[in-house]
C-alpha cells in the first residue's frame, strides 16, 4: 500500500505542476496527453511492483526484481508499438539519426570517463554474477525505454513549444521526464509520511538530461541504454 500511495503522490505532483505550467503558458498544454503520461507512470509502477504484490512469482526467488523489470519493459514496448507512439518516434530503434554520432560520441566518452573516475573514488564491494548480469541489462533497458522513450513522447505531446539548445529542440515535457525519473528514485511514502531525498534527486534527474539530449539528437535509445548500464555496472567492477 505504501508504494501505491507513493506513486499517487508522484502523479499528483505531475498533474499539479503540469496544470500550473498550462495555466502560466496558455495554449501550450494538452490535458489529454498529460493524463496519458500520468497513466503511463501508474502502469510502469504497477508492472515494476508485480501488481503491488498481486501477481504470482513466475521466476525463481532473487535479490533483484527481474520479473518486475521484465513486465515493465514488455508493457513499455507494447505502448511504443501503438500508432500514437510508434517505435521510431519512441526511440525503439538501433538506427541513429544521420550525422549524429560525430556529435554524441565525444559526450558519451566524457560520460564513460566520469563514471570511471567515480568508480575509482567510491569503490564498492565485488559483485556476484547475478548482480552484474542485472545491472548490465535491466536498468538501462527498462528505464530508458520508459522515461526517454514512451513517457518522453507523451510529455512532448502534452506541452507545445520548443527551444533549441545544444542542437536539439527542448520542451517542457523533456524537463518533466527528467524530474519524474529523479522522483522515481528520490520520492516515496512509508511509515505514514512522504519522503524526499534532494541529493538522490540531483544525482538522478540532472544526469538524465544527458540521456534526453542523446535521444533527441540520435533519435534512438541505443546509447542511453548502453551508458546507463555501464554507469550502473562499472561501480561494481572497479
Amino acid at each position: 500500500m505504501d508504494g501505491f500511495i507513493g506513486i499517487l503522490g508522484v502523479i499528483a505532483l505531475l498533474l499539479g505542476v503540469g496544470g500550473l505550467l498550462g495555466w502560466g503558458l496558455p495554449g501550450r498544454l494538452s490535458w489529454r496527453w498529460l493524463l496519458v503520461a500520468a497513466g503511463l507512470v501508474l502502469l510502469n509502477d504497477l508492472m515494476l511492483t508485480n501488481g503491488y504484490g498481486l501477481f504470482p512469482d513466475l521466476l525463481p526467488k532473487s535479490d533483484w526484481n527481474w520479473q518486475g523489470k521484465i513486465l515493465a519493459l514488455v508493457a513499455t514496448l507494447a505502448v511504443g508499438a501503438l500508432p500514437a507512439f510508434g517505435r521510431r518516434r519512441s526511440g525503439l530503434t538501433l538506427q541513429q539519426a544521420a550525422g549524429s554520432l560525430k556529435t554524441v560520441l565525444p559526450v558519451a566518452g566524457l560520460y564513460v570517463g566520469l563514471f570511471l573516475v567515480l568508480a575509482m573514488v567510491f569503490p564498492n564491494e565485488p559483485a556476484g554474477p547475478e548482480t552484474l548480469a542485472f545491472q548490465l541489462t535491466m536498468p538501462g533497458l527498462e528505464e530508458e525505454a520508459f522515461y526517454r522513450g514512451v513517457l518522453l513522447v507523451a510529455l512532448g505531446e502534452a506541452f507545445a513549444g520548443r527551444v533549441r539548445i545544444l542542437g536539439v529542440d527542448w520542451g517542457l515535457g523533456a524537463v518533466l521526464s527528467c524530474a519524474l525519473f529523479g522522483l522515481a528514485h528520490a520520492f516515496g511514502y512509508n511509515d505514514g509520511r512522504f519522503s524526499f531525498d534532494l541529493m538522490t534527486m540531483a544525482l538522478t534527474a540532472l544526469p538524465s538530461l544527458i540521456a534526453v539530449w542523446l535521444v533527441l539528437k540520435t533519435r534512438s535509445l541505443l546509447l542511453p541504454v548502453l551508458l546507463h548500464n555501464f554507469g550502473n555496472a562499472i561501480m561494481l567492477m572497479i
